[in-house]
């Protein structure tokens, strides 16, 4: 029974190390995805005046998918170094009209 139960130790003893080595990698992944976002929102300010932020932070409580794209957007334009200054609640109306998916108006015609 003793080689049983210290078999069974040493199995405890992997799974714990396994456990910890996941956790451990959870926190390292989660520190740079929290760094990278800290980033993104850092230029962002940069780039967008109050006006447009406030509208971005609105677009993206109802329409998370499309904050997002036009976040990737801007932020692929400011790398490329196509926006110069800041971009200001009108112009970045025009982009969220050109990225945003258009409305269908829906029709019932009764006869």
């Amino acid at each position: 029974m003793a080689a049983g139960d210290d078999e069974l130790e040493a199995l405890r003893r992997r799974k714990l190390a396994e456990l910890q080595q996941h956790a451990a990698a959870r926190q390292e992944q989660d520190a740079a995805r929290a760094q990278q976002d800290a980033a993104r929102k850092a230029v962002l300010r940069q780039l967008l005046t109050p006006e447009a932020r406030e509208r971005l932070t609105r677009v993206s409580m109802a329409y998370p998918e499309v904050a997002q794209t036009v976040e990737d957007q801007l932020l692929a334009l400011y790398q490329t170094g196509r926006v110069r200054g800041q971009i200001d609640d009108a112009t970045f109306k025009r982009i969220l009209a050109q990225l945003a998916p258009s409305k269908k108006d829906i029709k019932i015609e009764r006869r």
